[in-house]
């Protein structure tokens, strides 16, 4: 090959090196200044994205869950609160009503629910079933002595019911058939303890407000719900006021007069414990609330 020849060679293989160098140079340059993926990376990747809003998204209503949960559970016991507030608030006028024969237009408006709830929802009965058991607890420490002078004194009205001896705004304001089955279970409960004293061997003494006039009806009626063998019935005279505050306080210092010893008064109305004579114990029955100044006791029927 000529000298030329060999020159040109030379010239065309530094040319291809250069090329080549630059080729790699703009190679090495194009991959400092992107990022390539396959498809099988994008697709890992984006799938984790989409996990993690998932994952976020649920958090995010989980934590709205416990929120409502946490305002309706506060929202709850805020009003149980009210309503224990309103029920021991109510009570508290309940027992001045009581002790002052007040009538039912002394209640604020607000414990006209209290009174509903109270029958409707059973605090009425387990009030009567407390005061049961602690009478019955005191009878079963207790004897009468031989002498038959030991006496325990009931409420023969409390084993009646009527619907005109309570108020009638109270029948206005609650269910009359849950008042109803509140009396009967009321009766039941009287009647559970009357006979426990027979089987205690006491001397019963029933006192009724109702006329004398209609001594032969209360006594059909006091045999008809398991009340029987009591030792005497006092009955109202014919001559005595309907509303007598004094009609047992009267009996009461008359028998003691007569040598009687009072064990006992068991009573849901407030005029029988009061005044003199009234013995060694008092049994106060619960009474619904607003029942408290009984009006037009029914002398012909209902009893």
């Amino acid at each position: 090959m000529s000298a030329y020849g060999q020159q040109m060679e030379r010239e065309y293989s530094a040319q291809s090196l250069s090329s080549t160098r630059g080729s790699e140079m703009g190679s090495h340059f194009t991959m400092e200044r992107g990022i390539y993926m396959s498809s099988f990376a994008a697709t890992v990747f984006i799938s984790g994205l989409v996990t993690i809003g998932v994952s976020l998204m649920a958090l995010l209503i989980a934590l709205t869950v416990m929120l409502q949960t946490c305002e309706n559970t506060n929202s709850g016991d805020l009003q149980m609160y009210r309503n224990i507030e309103t029920y021991y608030y109510c009570k508290s006028y309940a027992l001045h009503a009581e002790l002052n024969s007040l009538e039912v237009n002394f209640f604020p408006a607000i414990c006209k629910d209290a009174a509903i709830r109270y029958i409707n929802e059973g605090q009425y009965l387990r009030d009567l079933n407390i005061t049961v058991g602690i009478a019955e607890d005191f009878f079963s420490r207790v004897k009468p002595l031989n002498d038959g002078r030991d006496i325990v004194l009931m409420d023969a009205d409390d084993f009646i019911t009527s619907e005109n001896v309570h108020s009638h705004l109270l029948m206005r304001w609650i269910n009359k058939d849950a008042f109803h089955d509140s009396s009967r279970v009321k009766r039941m409960f009287v009647v559970k303890l009357y006979l426990k004293l027979q089987a205690w061997r006491w001397p019963l003494i029933l006192i009724s407000r109702k006329p004398e006039k209609l001594r032969d009806a209360t006594i059909e009626h006091l045999a008809s719900v398991g009340c029987s063998g009591w030792s005497s019935l006092i009955m109202r005279m014919d001559n005595e006021t309907q509303m007598d505050s004094q009609h047992f306080s009267r009996h009461r210092t008359k028998l003691q007069k007569e040598g009687f010893r009072i064990t006992a008064l068991i009573s849901s109305q407030m005029d029988a414990a009061r005044g003199p004579c009234i013995g060694e114990r008092i049994f106060k029955l619960p009474t619904p609330m607003f029942n408290y100044k009984a009006e037009d006791y029914v002398e012909s029927k209902n009893l």
